[in-house]
This record gives structure tokens, C-alpha cells and sequence, in this order.
């Protein structure tokens, strides 16, 4: 759900700390990542570019799961005592340390098995997400920033054909708002029939 709601790539999500989530504002800021390589292990690292360090107002339905996540975390780091290692961060291993970036791709792909529905990576769910806001007619400008992009070309790249759709609705959007006219016509025509049916009555009588 955070993924959807945030647009958040998956080096962001797994390098939020507790910190990073501010519960009074509902907002989540972006300071780091968390990456691996064979050769360093699970290691943190800035952002992706300087725009990927943003802020991100979270529905209240988000962060009272997150609240309870916070709470549940608590709860195990208690019952592992001294195993726990407090990195401060949301996702983790079973002892508290950095999630392995690979771990969130592995558990959804077998969720999708388990369910029976087709496989999408936690990429998609970005893109998902800033469809969804595309198509709800944000507008290029917000919709880059709220991605992360260094560059809004870099979005206009991506989603150029969802943009074009959303122009497409757009003029659809005026043509019904001024389909008014045509009921005008239509309405104004009335009376002049009610008119030829009066005088053909008052017609009759006088014969």
C-alpha cells in the first residue's frame, strides 16, 4: 500500500527510518536509500538525484497502519532483547537490520502465486501510482516532483501516452460542460410547438 500511495522507489521505502515519519503532520520525508552490491552488502546511500529528497503528505488511513506496523516492531524488538539491532529503520530483517532489497521482490511474487494473480515487480506499483495521478488530471510539474525526478522531461518521457489521454479527456470534459447550449436550442423549440397546437385547437372550436 505505501508503494501505491507513495510512488516511493523500493531503495527509498527500505531506507525510511522511523525518524523520517512525521505522525502529527502525516508526512513522510525522503532522506536516504538503501542499497546492496555483492561487494558491500546492504549498505545506505543517498538519493538518486537532489529532487528525490522530497516530502509526502500520506493519507490518515497510511499512517495509522504504519502506527500499528511501528507498534508490532516495537513488540518484537522487546521479545528479542539484545538480538534486536536498532537501526531505526521501517522495513527489517527478523533482528532489525536492513532489509536485503531483494526480500520485497521475493515475498510478492510468492503472495501473487499464493493468491493466483499475475506478478508485478514493486516497480510497477510506482508507475501505478503516478498514473493514478495522471488520470486524475495532476499536472505534469506536481506529478515530477511528487516522482522524484531530477527533470519533468524525464516524466514527460515516461508517461507522455497517459498525458495525451488525459488531454483527450480533458476536451471531452469541455464539450460536456458547454452541452448546455444544445439544451437551450432544444427547450427554446418547445414553445413554438406548444404554440402551433394552440392555434390549432382554437381552430377546430371555431369551427
Amino acid at each position: 500500500l505505501l508503494a501505491i500511495y507513495s510512488g516511493y522507489r523500493r531503495s527509498e521505502m527500505l531506507g525510511l527510518e522511523w525518524k523520517d515519519i512525521d505522525f502529527e503532520n502525516n508526512i513522510i520525508h525522503v532522506r536516504r536509500t538503501s542499497q546492496y552490491t555483492a561487494e558491500k552488502g546492504i549498505y545506505t546511500d543517498t538519493t538518486k538525484t537532489r529532487k528525490s529528497k522530497r516530502v509526502s503528505k500520506m493519507p490518515v488511513s497510511i499512517m495509522n497502519l504504519l502506527r500499528q506496523f511501528k507498534a508490532e516492531q516495537d513488540t518484537e524488538a522487546k521479545q528479542l532483547g539484545t538480538k534486536w539491532e536498532d537501526h531505526d529503520r521501517l522495513f527489517t530483517k527478523w533482528n532489525g537490520a536492513p532489509m536485503n532489497p531483494q526480500t520485497p521482490f521475493e515475498w510478492l511474487k510468492g503472495y501473487c502465486e499464493r493468491i493466483g494473480v499475475p506478478f508485478k515487480n514493486i516497480h510497477s506499483l510506482r508507475h501505478l501510482h503516478a498514473s493514478l495521478l495522471i488520470f486524475e488530471g495532476v499536472d505534469v510539474v506536481a506529478v515530477s516532483s511528487d516522482m522524484g525526478h531530477s527533470v519533468v522531461g524525464t516524466t514527460l518521457n515516461l508517461y507522455s501516452h497517459m498525458f495525451q489521454e488525459a488531454k483527450a479527456r480533458n476536451c471531452d470534459a469541455i464539450s460536456n460542460a458547454l452541452s448546455f447550449t444544445n439544451d437551450i436550442g432544444t427547450e427554446e423549440e418547445s414553445p413554438a410547438e406548444d404554440d402551433t397546437e394552440a392555434e390549432t385547437e382554437q381552430q377546430a372550436l371555431a369551427l
